[in-house]
């Protein structure tokens, strides 16, 4: 059994198929989806090693002979199927955004306005030139600019990125910051976003004929503020860097500042505080929402939770309990969400006959499968420890969403760092919970 998964690990790794967990993405939708078909075969050829292999370790453990190579074998095959099952989630995602975003391209003509400031703003930041910033900022003062999403006093300066370069930066991102993946992403124009709940409170009766009708009460509506704040980055090249006319400066730029935007966004829709950034997935409890002043707590109420049934560990029986604990019109969609930790935990896990409860990707376009709903991974939840929650269930697109602030904002330095020219680049973004009863909370027990 070995040399089995040995041979398959090397076959795999020649292939080229796992440079870092992710194979390449190509343009060539067809090529994508044969990559991916290798993949799903690749992960469930190494699921099957896997469960063949915990099967002889637990009959080994109860002879007391667990020996450390069928340790070390399943601590591998592990990380492997990990690495591959994130490999074919990315691709997912590469083939529906190919089949998505095949439109035409009338769909994106822009003005001729816009093209100038595009041309311009592209100038201004490579040589500073005085007289190219007076047309960018006669240009915003115009009107005309696509996508300026700003207000009309901005103490910071800087003027705002052509909206390609905000695509080029946000689709840099959205492949590292998972949850934008998973949750609403809506765009807005100003400053924050409020939204008015209706918190029901109608009431009825009933009556004969000619019985007089009592005044009924009405329901009441309560707006809720979603919590905003700004996410920067400062890339800096030198000058000399800046002249050479083969540059892209809008690919460099995104390069530079996605990966930075995606670490501080990942971390705040998850467990933001709410305090100038997104307020987190996990920051909508019972204990949290109660210890806030009134005006601050979610018209909805806070986000139910199922308890794991176990001292600092999870059990089988609380996954299954978690999937029953849902209302029955909330069960669309609903999808478990924990970190790589978590899962590896979960893989070793079977019910009362026998079977699995996790199993990879049988097809195209379906992620892993945990008791027959899809397991998403979220690598900014906590790992498994005594009162954490570690594991979300339900539907993260209806239960929360990602704001988007309309404009990258960028700000020419070449004075701060010399030799270096800055670029201090900010965009707004908000979080929060849409609406709590689509999604469970499973809590570690203490």
């Amino acid at each position: 059994m070995q040399k089995t998964y040995m041979a398959l690990a090397a076959t795999m790794m020649s292939a080229g198929m796992f440079s870092s967990g992710m194979i390449s993405v190509r343009a060539d939708a067809k090529e994508e989806v044969l990559a991916l078909q290798g993949e799903i075969k690749n992960v469930n050829q190494a699921f099957a090693e896997f469960k063949d292999t915990q099967d002889e370790r637990v009959k080994a453990a109860a002879k007391g002979a667990v020996d450390t190579l069928t340790t070390e074998k399943l601590d591998t095959l592990d990380k492997f199927m990990s690495d591959s099952q994130a490999s074919i989630d990315g691709l997912n995602e590469t083939i529906a955004g190919l089949r998505i975003g095949g439109g035409s391209d009338d769909d994106n003509e822009i003005s001729a306005e816009q093209t100038e400031y595009n041309a311009d703003f592209k100038t201004w930041a490579l040589t500073g030139d005085p007289i190219v910033e007076a047309k960018l900022r006669a240009a915003e003062k115009s009107g005309k600019i696509y996508a300026v999403g700003r207000t009309n006093t901005d103490e910071d300066g800087g003027y705002t990125a052509p909206v390609e370069w905000d695509r080029t930066i946000t689709d840099g991102y959205v492949e590292i910051a998972e949850m934008r993946g998973y949750s609403t992403v809506k765009p807005v124009k100003g400053q924050g976003y409020s939204k008015f709940y209706n918190i029901k409170g109608t009431t009825s009766g009933w009556v004969g004929e000619e019985d007089d009708r009592d005044e009924t009460n009405t329901s009441k509506l309560k707006p809720y503020a979603f919590s905003f704040g700004e996410i920067y980055a400062k890339p800096k090249a030198t000058q000399r860097i800046l002249e050479d006319s083969e540059i892209d400066f809008a690919a460099w730029i995104a390069g530079e500042v996605s990966e930075e935007f995606s670490v501080q966004e990942g971390t705040a829709t998850v467990s933001g505080n709410g305090v100038n950034k997104p307020r987190g997935v996990l920051t909508y409890d019972a204990a949290t929402e109660a210890a806030l002043v009134e005006n601050l707590r979610h018209p909805l109420g806070a986000i139910q939770e199922v308890n794991t049934g176990a001292a600092a560990a999870l059990s089988a029986d609380g996954i299954v309990s978690l999937t029953y604990g849902l209302p029955e019109g909330r069960m669309a969609g609903a999808e478990f969400f924990m970190n790589r930790k978590t899962v590896g935990l979960i893989r070793l896990m079977k019910d009362g006959d026998g079977n699995y409860l996790w199993r990879p990707s049988y097809e195209a376009g379906e992620p892993a499968q945990l008791l027959g709903f899809g397991q998403r991974g979220l690598s900014n939840m906590p790992d498994v420890a005594a009162n954490t929650i570690p594991i979300l269930f339900g539907n993260m697109k209806r239960t929360y969403t990602i704001f988007d602030r309309v404009g990258v904002t960028m700000l020419r330095d070449p004075y701060s760092s010399k030799p270096y020219v800055e670029f201090y680049t900010r965009k707004r973004v908000g979080g929060g919970m849409m609406n709590p009863e689509w999604m469970l909370y499973h809590r570690v027990k203490a």
